[in-house]
This record gives structure tokens, sequence and C-alpha cells, in this order.
């Protein structure tokens, strides 16, 4: 298993998890279990939430704000998790 490898290169990661926050469709409760699901193998695996701006097809959905980020970074640090990032900031309204 690739988590079993986490520390031989934690510079750059074999692994890295992800989460796109669309709101609406992915609350907080949903990121602690995905995360305690990660800490489970290691709580050093690299989990990025990522925030959603509409784009396209999905153009009816909102932007994910800062507040669900923040909810969402926290609820995965209480999973268990310590290498936790919100990817592309920029974007959250």
């Amino acid at each position: 298993m690739v988590a079993g490898h986490i520390e031989k290169r934690p510079e750059v990661p074999l692994l890295v998890a992800s989460t796109l926050l669309v709101p609406g469709y992915i609350d907080t409760e949903e990121v602690f279990r995905i995360a305690s699901f990660i800490s489970g193998w290691d709580p050093d695996i690299p989990y990025s939430l990522l925030g959603f701006s509409a784009q396209f097809m999905m153009s009816d959905l909102p932007t994910t704000t800062k507040v669900q980020a923040g909810e969402c970074l926290e609820a995965a640090r209480e999973a268990g998790l310590r290498r936790v990032r919100i990817g592309n900031a920029h974007l959250l309204a």
C-alpha cells in the first residue's frame, strides 16, 4: 500500500488525498468521515480541501465560502489528520 510509504518521502509525498468542497454536496460531517478513514491508514497522509468555483455545467452552484472551508479544515484535524491544508484558497467566497 502507498500509505505505508508516506514517511519515506514527506517533502514530495507519494500520495495526497483531496476533497472538492461543493456547497450542498460536501459538508463537515462528510469531510470528518473521509478524514477519519484516511487517518486510519496514516494520520500524516497529506489532505487538501479544494474550494469549488462554478464552471460550465455546474454554474448554478455557489462558490465554496471561507467559513465552509475553515469548518471542514477543523473537522479534518479533529478526525486526526496532521497535514491538512486548503488548496486554491483564492477561489473562496
